[in-house]
């Protein structure tokens, strides 16, 4: 190929690729010692090699500007020492454009880097910086939430698929989406040994593995598997080419973005860093995707965390992110803006060992259910992507991962899960009845706590994988989400859509700061305080397994300044009924039932049912009750 150029020195204060007017600038790591160079290529045309003289070079950095090329047309590598070097900063992938193609994986077929100058109009967008206290999250996997029958055509499994999607997670009262990593990694991964993680897995495994040349005479295909989540280190700028429907990646997600925020949602990003990444580079990777994709949020994973560099950062100031854990102490300085939360686990194991009747303690719940923290919020959830869906958690008893092709070894053994009687699907009315209701019942205890809830993509209709709690590897109908499932659970959809717009009408369940469990504004009630048999007192042998929670309106003041309702909840983990002490409302104020898990036809109340006057409340066993008091 002919190419009419000249070369000036370049721009190091950008590692990566960007253009100025005609020219175009390549940094990348290169020390003056080596030799470097640009290959470009063209469709049907020989490429060209563009030799970087070691006198543009400061400290480790090689930088060079070219003139007078049309890069619409190109894609491009480096070369360094006569070795074939990709760009880890490029913003575009060329040659992942297909899900699972096994073809670039084989001998002579290169996944290069290509150019991606086009201006997105972003309609005078705004990061819309959601309160925790009014957040509701939701957590999905681009290609696995509309793959089965969430869309339509092209768009199944892609930016614009979800895009369709955002009427729907609207109404149901999400807030905060998070998505599972959307930059590009590779998908198609060798086979590995039964029993070994996927975090052991390498990109550089796949060396050697050719077509027909495994020693088997399977395909390249047929030695590899998928990974459909995508928790492993690629390339963090450029957003997966295989989630675009209409060949353009960079702008279906900006959309995306963008309509998130025109409904006043946000959008969370899920980053792996392994312990090879430089932290510098991850600080980096964090703050291009704020700049370019108005990302409002990272939930950061692996082992290498920038956190004293994200502490001090002054572009993810108001940036929220997602950790397993945080030092307080790093932090207390730069909380201005609450953007810190930790990913409760506690919460989960709480609440399952209660609704499975497995070794639960109710002291353990209530912490959960209140906890929170100045400088920190905790997201509470009860299922997500590591586990059972939340159906599955009361339809199995026992992983079911035969299919992953690791002998059953993967995903997690303590699940505190309960079959309710028959391992898997059944007819048996009563059963079913029965595993509906400790649906109910964690969804309500999601809603309640004073975190912020997070709901896994399909558990609001009840979505089953089959038992298979590791779905890592199944890019099928056992990891898709089942949209089929919506109409068949209907009633229960319905039942997380009122609860969530519950929580959003009563600001005391997620009150802007922790519970003190006194009355410190000298309102005549605690903010918050428990009664068993009798008011005010926790009865030791109703304690373990049944209890009631006040939550006291006047803490927590409505947008138009009024005080909320005093919230009650009546939790009873035991089998049988059991009766519990309300307490004597202020004058003219009366009991109002609002929710009943244990009704299966109406169990949310519109309008809620006056009660008689009187000092009790019976709730059924293992059901949760919702009373308003107003």
């Amino acid at each position: 190929m002919s190419m009419e150029y000249t070369i000036i020195e370049g721009n190091y204060a950008k590692i990566g690729v960007s253009r100025i007017a005609d020219t175009v600038y390549f940094t990348f790591e290169g020390e003056k010692e080596q030799e470097c160079a640009i290959w470009l290529y063209a469709a049907e045309k020989e490429p060209v090699r563009i030799p970087v003289p070691s006198e543009y070079c400061i400290g480790a950095l090689r930088s060079v500007g070219i003139k007078g090329l049309k890069w619409k047309k190109l894609n491009y590598h480096y070369e360094i020492d006569g070795q074939t070097v990709p760009d880890q900063h490029a913003c575009k992938i060329i040659g992942r454009e297909i899900w699972k193609d096994a073809r670039r994986l084989q001998d002579g077929l290169f996944v290069r880097a290509g150019f991606d100058f086009t201006e997105f109009d972003w309609q005078g967008d705004r990061f819309p910086e959601i309160p925790r206290e009014k957040m509701i999250m939701y957590k999905l996997n681009v290609r696995s939430f509309t793959m089965d029958g969430g869309a339509a055509g092209r768009k199944k499994g892609t930016f614009a698929a979800v895009t369709d999607k955002i009427p729907y997670l609207k109404e149901l009262g999400v807030t905060s989406l998070e998505l599972m990593p959307v930059y590009e990694f590779e998908e198609l991964m060798p086979q590995q040994p039964a029993g070994q993680d996927v975090d052991g897995w390498s990109e550089n495994a796949m060396e050697g593995l050719a077509l027909e040349k495994n020693g088997t005479g399977k395909s390249m295909e047929a030695a590899c598997r998928v990974n459909c989540w995508g928790y492993v280190p690629g390339d963090y700028y450029a957003p997966k080419a295989s989630y675009s429907a209409a060949g353009e990646p960079s702008a279906e997600l900006k959309t995306l973005i963008r309509t998130l925020h025109k409904n006043h949602m946000e959008c969370i990003l899920e980053m792996y860093f392994d312990e090879k990444m430089n932290q510098n580079i991850a600080v980096e990777i964090l703050r291009y995707w704020v700049m370019e994709y108005h990302v409002d949020g990272f939930h950061l994973l692996g082992a290498a965390l920038p956190v004293n560099a994200m502490a001090q950062d002054l572009i993810l100031r108001r940036t929220k992110l997602f950790a397993e854990g945080f030092s307080e102490r790093l932090f207390e300085k730069q909380c201005t803006y609450p953007r810190l939360f930790v990913y409760n686990e506690d919460f989960l194991y709480a609440s399952r060992k209660l609704l499975s009747q497995d070794r639960g303690s109710m002291q353990e719940l209530l912490n959960q259910l209140k906890r929170q923290n100045p400088v920190f919020g905790f997201v509470n959830f009860i299922a997500g992507n590591n586990g059972f869906t939340l159906a599955d958690l009361f339809s199995y008893e026992r992983r079911h991962n035969e299919e992953n092709g690791e002998g059953n070894q993967d995903g997690l053994i303590w699940n505190f899960s309960t079959n309710c009687g028959v391992e898997g699907p059944t007819r048996k009315r009563s059963i079913v009845e029965y595993r509906r209701k400790q649906m109910r019942n964690a969804a309500v205890l999601v809603l309640i706590g004073q975190g912020v809830p997070l709901f896994m993509a399909g558990d609001e209709f009840g979505n089953s994988q089959q038992g298979n709690n590791n779905c890592y590897c199944q890019d099928n109908k056992t990891g898709w989400v089942n949209w089929s499932s919506l109409k068949r659970n209907a009633a229960f959809a319905q039942f997380v859509r009122q609860m969530m717009a519950f929580r959003k009408n009563h600001p005391v369940l997620s009150s802007s700061r922790p519970m003190q469990m006194c009355d410190y504004k000298l309102k005549g009630f605690p903010d918050l305080s428990y009664h068993g048999e009798n008011a005010w007192v926790m009865s030791p042998g109703l304690y373990p397994h049944a209890i009631g929670m006040l939550y006291y309106g006047a803490y927590a003041l409505r947008e138009d300044g009024t005080e909320d309702d005093f919230i009650y909840v009546g939790m009873n983990f035991h089998e049988q009924p059991r009766s519990l002490a309300l307490p004597k409302l202020p004058q003219k104020r009366r009991w109002y039932l609002a929710v009943s898990t244990a009704e299966k036809d109406m169990p949310f109340c519109e309008p809620p049912v006056l009660l008689e006057k009187k000092y009790q409340i019976e709730v059924p066993g293992q059901a949760i009750l919702i009373l308003v008091g107003k």
